[in-house]
């Protein structure tokens, strides 16, 4: 059904299954539209019910799935307005913490993003990596909000981000990692070259561009096109 990890250290049953079915949500093992059992899946886990029944309402806020009664509980379609919502967000908030960057930025900091583009370039020869490729870019991007004591604002918008996440998953999925890795180097030359002048046009094919891309994933003759809510 999906990858299921042992548990983390001092991490109990609720926590545990919060982390792994969210995590099959986001990695796509669980499909958007897919029907999920409580029953099922607290077989897999090895745990009762009650923690999942509780993660079933938090994943329900995080819009990452839907409860209709007397029918069941599915994986949430994918949302276009929180997509749009999402990107809107992102685009406004990050070149606004980049231009910030190129003002002050320290040394560590820089060397840290730089081992997470090695570590993402080192994934890309593997297979099922797209869990930790991912993993390695909400890394880079809280780092640099982190450098800039924004922490609190990426936790903003990493809670608004799930549909555009998958959306973009999914894409590159079809498609390819390098693109990602290449603007991730260009976004750590522009801190380090303090070209502020840069930062709107790349925050532009980072975060507005690849939706053009993703235009082709909803077409009627696409075979994802049963994972979007056209609602």
């Amino acid at each position: 059904m999906f990858t299921v990890t042992p548990k983390l250290p001092g991490e109990n049953n609720k926590d545990y299954s919060y982390r792994i079915i969210k995590d099959g949500i986001m990695s796509l093992q669980l499909k958007p539209g897919q029907l999920i059992s409580e029953v099922e899946l607290a077989e897999q886990l090895q745990i009762s019910r009650t923690p999942i029944r509780e993660v079933m309402a938090k994943l329900k806020e995080e819009n990452l799935v839907e409860v209709l009664p007397q029918v069941g509980t599915y994986v949430s379609k994918i949302n276009f307005q929180l997509i749009e919502e999402a990107t809107f967000m992102r685009y406004t908030l990050e070149k606004e913490i980049l231009k910030r960057s190129c003002q002050n930025f320290s040394s560590v900091a820089l060397a840290e993003l730089k081992s997470i583009v090695v570590l993402q370039e080192a994934l890309i020869s593997q297979e099922k990596m797209e869990l930790e490729f991912h993993r390695l870019d909400k890394q880079f991007h809280f780092k640099i909000f982190q450098e800039n004591n924004m922490e609190h604002v990426w936790a903003a918008i990493t809670r608004l981000s799930t549909h555009y996440n998958r959306m973009r998953l999914l894409s590159e999925i079809e498609n390819n990692f390098e693109m990602a890795i290449e603007q991730h180097k260009q976004i750590i030359r522009i801190i380090e070259e303090k070209a502020v002048d840069e930062v709107d046009q790349m925050m532009k094919q980072h975060i507005i561009e690849p939706k053009k891309v993703w235009e082709e994933l909803f077409h009627s003759d696409s075979p994802y096109n049963n994972y979007f809510d056209i609602r």
